[in-house]
């Protein structure tokens, strides 16, 4: 008898965390830039906040979709990052992370054997959380010749009696893309047509170069679009886990009713921080996203000048996705040779589904210094297979 389900035995684990894993195993003068984590800690008022929520005995369970002060306050943003009126009570579920918010909407949405559209290159948990729902996932390559911009009419054409949602993820992990309005608005109204859910990841919708709307300020489906967004990027909250939900009132109620089942309530004193970060001081994510277009600047620069190597300009987040297709190999061959043999730690494209593949994952939440440092050990990787 197999102690172990198929589920379980046939699950695909992330590159990012394998590479990650290689790294720790290699050790020695590594530039890391392969996981997507803020390099800032915590803003200060931030800990202040969680530490006197503990010390004033706020450790116990909350409500399963969160303390109310929380939930008034996320509703409050959206609502002003959209015009869209947002009830906390029945609009909104706080969840450990962005990543339980996903897991427990396609729980909520999507029927055995229903397919989920994934434009890729895209994160990899999509895939596996959707396999967890025992779904589908659809894989939607983008075009590299455009940036990987979303082509609505490769989405549209994919959608069927079968598809339950379209994940969006704007700016894209891993390319830095912010899409086009108008763009993710044929999807939508195509998705409302076929009676389709639309989960915008906005996670790194406040870390962008310029201006960025917010999906639902643009479109008009209410009863379909599903919000997921956390702490984590904007507030450099990665190991808080605290995110949230919001969308239709049935989806928030089954999602929150799940959530039962697994963590029963988001951490206490976590969300006591999330709420002092959504309503104090913004000066920490500002400072964040100037240096961050910094960084970017800097590595599109230096990146242009190497032969052999190209990196689209990214808009939002903090990762450039370079093409490798000119070098020894595929994406995996030349991430792990550039750890092994030059230091530097990166996710190759492959880990992003097919369309990446030709392509590594940097991220540039890292000092200017080793971000410096990565790029003269790339250029030497390119210099010597030249040569």
């Amino acid at each position: 008898m197999s102690r172990i389900t198929s589920r379980a035995a046939g699950f695909e684990r992330s590159k990012i965390r394998v590479m990650f894993e290689l790294a720790e195993e290699q050790g020695g003068d590594l530039v890391r830039l392969e996981v997507g984590e803020p390099d800032f800690d915590t803003p200060e008022h931030i800990i202040d906040a969680a530490e006197r929520a503990a010390r004033d005995g706020k450790t116990h369970y909350t409500s399963g979709a969160g303390i109310p002060e929380l939930r008034s306050a996320i509703a409050e943003r959206m609502t002003d990052e959209t015009g869209v009126s947002v009830d906390p009570e029945r609009h909104v579920s706080v969840t450990t992370g962005a990543m339980e918010s996903l897991f427990l909407a396609l729980e909520a949405i999507a029927e055995p054997g229903d397919e989920v559209l994934i434009p890729t290159p895209a994160w990899p948990n999509y895939r596996n959380q959707v396999r967890l729902a025992e779904a589908t996932p659809v894989e939607i390559p983008l075009s590299a010749d455009d940036g990987f911009d979303l082509d609505p009419n490769r989405i549209i054409e994919h959608l069927n009696r079968d598809t339950a949602a379209v994940i969006l993820t704007t700016p894209s992990n891993p390319t830095g893309q912010v899409y086009d309005e108008d763009a993710v608005k044929a999807v939508v109204e195509a998705a409302e047509k076929h009676d389709v859910f639309v989960i915008a990841d906005e996670v790194y919708a406040r870390l962008t170069d310029g201006d960025h709307r917010r999906v639902a300020a643009y479109t008009d489906y209410p009863e379909g679009l599903l919000t997921v967004d956390s702490c984590s990027k904007t507030y450099a909250m990665t190991g808080w886990r605290l995110g949230w939900l919001v969308g239709p009132e049935d989806v928030i109620e089954a999602v929150t009713n799940l959530g039962e089942s697994t963590t029963a309530c988001p951490s206490s004193v976590g969300q006591h921080a999330a709420l002092a970060a959504l309503t104090g001081p913004q000066d920490p994510v500002r400072e964040m996203r100037t240096a961050f277009v910094e960084r970017r600047d800097y590595l599109v620069n230096r990146v242009e000048e190497v032969p052999n190597i190209s990196c689209p300009r990214p808009d939002g987040a903090f990762y450039a996705f370079l093409d490798v297709n000119e070098l020894d190999g595929n994406s995996e061959d030349v991430a792990r040779r550039l750890l092994s043999e030059y230091g530097v730690v990166t996710a190759p494209g492959s880990g992003f589904g097919d369309a990446g593949e030709g392509f590594v994952r940097l991220s540039f939440a890292n000092s200017m210094e080793r971000i410096e440092l990565g790029l003269d050990r790339l250029e030497e990787m390119v210099e010597d297979e030249r040569n």
